[in-house]
């Protein structure tokens, strides 16, 4: 037995929780916050036998495409408090997978 972490973009999570649902799979879904940008992320918690795992991967590949964003980055001088913003391009979405053994699952 596997459990899949799943850290997928906000925007793509409502599609991938109703497809993973659609084929079998039940999954907590955890609202997240990313690091780097500090953007809303869903982090989903699935488990699934050994030979399911690539299906799970398949679905989570399918609905979790990159795409690119504009976000403004703020430059100044803190002192005099100067500020100007730059439009930086940005890629977002894809998922990051963990794939963990499970030896032991009980369902109460």
């Amino acid at each position: 037995m596997k459990l899949i972490i799943a850290i997928v973009n906000r925007d793509d999570s409502a599609a991938v929780a109703q497809r993973l649902t659609k084929a079998g799979f039940m999954s907590t879904r955890l609202s997240t916050t990313g690091g780097f940008l500090r953007a809303g992320n869903t982090t989903l918690l699935i488990g699934t036998d050994d030979e399911k795992v690539d299906d799970v991967l398949a679905i989570l590949g399918e609905c979790c495409s990159k795409r690119t964003e504009i976000i403004n980055t703020a430059t100044g001088n803190y002192a005099e408090q100067f500020f100007t913003t730059l439009p930086v391009e940005i890629t977002v979405g894809g998922a990051t997978v963990f794939i963990l053994n499970v030896e032991n699952f009980i369902k109460m």
